[in-house]
């Protein structure tokens, strides 16, 4: 069965619901965004994810320090990071105990392509957090082995795009939102169903 991140979570009801569905990961951010917390908020929600599911904090145009300092005190010890520069960026995130998931755009054979040594990657849309969904049908362009799909999935698109792009994931933020930073527990109950569907 595929890994199921939900990410963009804000308050109580969306954790307990998203651990309720049984998903492998929550993510919250604490970069610029509509969806944003602060490491206090984050902290309070991670108390509510139980062991053996992932707490993520999402990171975009922060400075490494600045990273380490909120996921210590969010009490986050995996990273989701849209901006890495190179493997000595990833060596000071592992340094400093975490996790690290590098984030990249579709469309850059490059980035995808490339070694970092990080633990995970992402393969987001053009623009990350934008939920446009983007030409993952393609699999030359694709990466190979464990790595998470994310940008425009829905409960009615994410079935297809599991099989069709071979991903070892999914993550998803703005297709289980009813407007924009609000999750909806049924947007978030039907996207679970459908990927477990494609597994």
């Amino acid at each position: 069965m595929a890994f199921i991140k939900m990410c963009g979570l804000r308050n109580e009801a969306t954790v307990d619901h998203a651990v309720g569905l049984g998903v492998d990961a929550v993510g919250f951010v604490l970069a610029e965004s509509p969806r944003r917390v602060t490491p206090e908020q984050a902290a309070a929600l991670r108390t509510r994810v139980p062991a053996g599911v992932l707490a993520v904090g999402v990171y975009v145009r922060m400075p490494l320090d600045e990273i380490v300092a909120t996921a210590s005190a969010a009490g986050l010890d995996h990273v989701q990071v849209h901006d890495l520069r190179s493997a000595d960026d990833v060596r000071v995130l592992h340094d400093a105990g975490l996790t690290v998931i590098r984030a990249v755009n579709s469309g850059g054979a490059d980035a995808v392509n490339a070694d970092f040594g990080a633990d995970l990657l992402l393969v987001d849309g053009a623009v990350a957090g934008a939920g446009v969904t983007w030409d993952w049908q393609d699999r030359s362009a694709l990466p190979t082995g464990r790595w998470i799909l994310a940008g425009g999935l829905t409960p009615e698109n994410v079935a297809r795009a599991v099989t069709t792009s071979g991903a070892w994931g999914v993550d998803v933020s703005s297709g289980i939102e009813s407007s924009r930073g609000v999750k909806d527990p049924a947007l978030m109950t039907a996207f679970a169903a459908a990927v477990r569907s494609a597994s």
